[in-house]
């Protein structure tokens, strides 16, 4: 054994007074879902079904994601989107390459440094989530698109169509959006046009069951399907876009839409025993500070502790600390700040870090590095999906329009719900955001650079062939959520679903505080209070959307947590 294993095994003599939790195994009813030849895993149903249509009539993992991605647009309208941005990682099966498309939003031309700033010099959470100001330039069409473009194989029309006979003819609410409409509803935070669409004539809510069309969203997206990038960064509905936010002393500009690029950039990679991950850069901190993990958590031997043991959550804990204080000081934008990435990633890096684990005591967050705690919130609007084909091609991809119905703001006459991405970027370096997390000056508010993130879709291989397919929903959680899932898999040899379905923690550098869903082991809760841990019990963390492929078999798994989603194959 490493000798820094035998220190750590004589520290936790104490946690194991409530002996080693056993490795989580889930009933029969939580069996996956299998398939031979292609699968989507998506958090609603119909969209889903729409993605693995387009496999089923001979489209790659690309054609499937535009659909799904689109369709979720229309029944997923939380979440799902084209007024927001996201990340999508594509692996090759034919060449063995993974690509990584960044279509995260941007800040419009006319933003500065201070703009979310009260005269006081605070930070003023409203302007940064409930104004136009909020309003990030959407990423997802020009994403999408570029993807279609590179990859796809099925005309872009085919790919809509499913959107738009769904937006056009409407579909039968199921009770999860019900529930969420209604929430909207009681937040007050949808504006009069979206107001008109998600609600009766009289204002009332629609219940599970009960149709719910969006005509002027339909016709917005013919115009994509006709027109390309033109039919949403030109003409009508860029047009509307920027004429509903100028109304409120926005600072959107035609120029900033026709002016929108994704980006393609290199995943980021990194090995955990015989598997290899790819995942997201930045913009997104999630890859980055995934792999970082763990790299750490495979000098310990989880599996003889136990899964969620309390040895094993005390070990990653520690781990998600270091990698949440690092993603405060460091990330940011790569192109507008040098993010030292090879720097974290390096064995050196990582050997300073093990050296500063206490392995008997919860390193104090204050010790780590000076933060200012808040209470951290979960956030339910980011959506996930997962992809892969016949031919074992792979799409992972995460967007989001920030909170629950973006910025509740609708363009007019188009449908299109807009995010409030803007309150990612650091108002005001040092102060935390609405997730509870602190940013730098490498995520400061610049005209044109895209706000930090904690999207954090994933691909692992193993034996060059896709393995795993996961990624989540959850703010400031995402990337622990993520970590949980892959290690339910690679460590500890859960299927899809035992993964997705394991109980949950998370921990964020700060406020330093270890929140765990209801239902958490007793035991490991018991050992993790007696060497000090502040815990704090919740509802839930995050909503993997998960693929893995068991021999021949693709397995699937959508996250119960959540209401509505469904893992489909053939």
């Amino acid at each position: 054994m490493h000798a820094r294993h035998s220190l750590i095994l004589v520290g936790l003599v104490i946690m194991n007074l409530a002996g080693a939790a056993p490795i989580y195994r889930s009933n029969s009813i939580f069996r996956p879902v299998e398939a031979k030849q292609g699968m989507v895993v998506a958090a609603e149903k119909l969209a889903a079904e729409a993605g693995l249509a387009v496999l089923e009539d001979g489209g790659n993992a690309i054609d499937a994601a535009v659909t799904t991605g689109f369709a979720l647009a229309v029944t997923l309208p939380r979440a799902g989107n084209i007024g927001g941005g996201g990340f999508m990682l594509f692996h090759e099966a034919e060449t063995g390459n993974t690509y990584a498309l960044d279509y995260r939003e941007t800040a419009p031309l006319k933003a500065y440094r201070d703009m979310f700033l009260d005269e006081d010099g605070e930070a003023d959470p409203d302007l940064s989530r409930n104004s136009p100001l909020a309003v990030g330039v959407p990423g997802t069409v020009a994403g999408l698109i570029a993807a279609h473009e590179r990859f796809g194989s099925l005309p872009l029309e085919r790919l809509l169509a499913p959107a738009i006979a769904l937006a056009r003819n409407g579909f039968n609410i199921h009770p999860g959006l019900a529930k969420s409409l209604s929430e909207a509803r009681d937040s007050g935070r949808m504006d009069a046009t979206a107001s008109q669409v998600f609600f009766k004539k009289d204002g009332s809510l629609y219940r599970a069951g009960e149709r719910l069309v969006q005509a002027d969203l339909a016709t917005s997206l013919e115009r994509i399907a006709k027109e390309g990038l033109a039919g949403f960064y030109a003409g009508p509905t860029a047009q509307a876009i920027v004429e509903t936010l100028s109304k409120n002393n926005g600072i959107m500009s035609l120029e900033d839409l026709a002016d929108y690029k994704p980006v393609w950039r290199d995943p980021v990679s990194g090995t955990y025993r015989d598997f290899v991950i790819y995942s997201m850069p930045p913009p997104s901190s999630g890859g980055v500070h995934l792999i970082q993990m763990l790299r750490l958590l495979e000098n310990f031997p989880l599996r003889a502790w136990g899964q969620n043991s309390g040895q094993t959550v005390h070990i990653m804990a520690e781990a998600m600390k270091r990698a949440y204080a690092d993603r405060s000081k460091h990330l940011g934008d790569p192109d507008f700040a040098d993010i030292p990435v090879d720097e974290i990633l390096s064995e050196g890096y990582e050997q300073k870090i093990l050296n500063r684990i206490n392995s008997m005591t919860p390193t104090a967050s204050s010790d780590i590095d000076p933060g200012e705690p808040r209470p951290v919130t979960e956030s339910p609007e980011t959506t996930h999906f997962s992809i892969v084909d016949a031919r074992g091609n792979a799409v992972s991809n995460t967007y989001t329009l920030n909170f629950s119905y973006g910025s509740g703001i609708m363009a007019e006459g188009t449908g299109i719900l807009l995010n409030n991405e803007m309150d990612d970027f650091s108002a005001k370096p040092g102060t935390p955001n609405a997730f509870g997390l602190i940013g730098g000056e490498a995520n400061a508010v610049e005209p044109r650079k895209r706000m930090l993130s904690s999207m954090t879709p994933t691909i692992v291989t193993r034996n060059d062939e896709v393995h795993i397919v996961t990624g989540s929903p959850g703010g400031s959680r995402i990337i622990n959520t993520v970590l949980q899932v892959a290690l339910n898999v690679m460590e500890f040899e859960l299927n899809a679903a035992e993964a997705n379905n394991a109980p949950r923690f998370h921990h964020q550098w700060f406020p330093d505080a270890l929140y765990v869903e209801r239902g958490f082991p007793s035991d490991a809760l018991h050992s993790l209070r007696l060497i000090g841990y502040p815990i704090t019990e919740e509802g839930t963390i995050g909503s993997a959307q998960t693929i893995v492929r068991a021999g021949d078999v693709l397995t699937g798994a959508t996250d119960p947590r959540r209401d509505g989603g469904a893992a489909v194959g053939y």
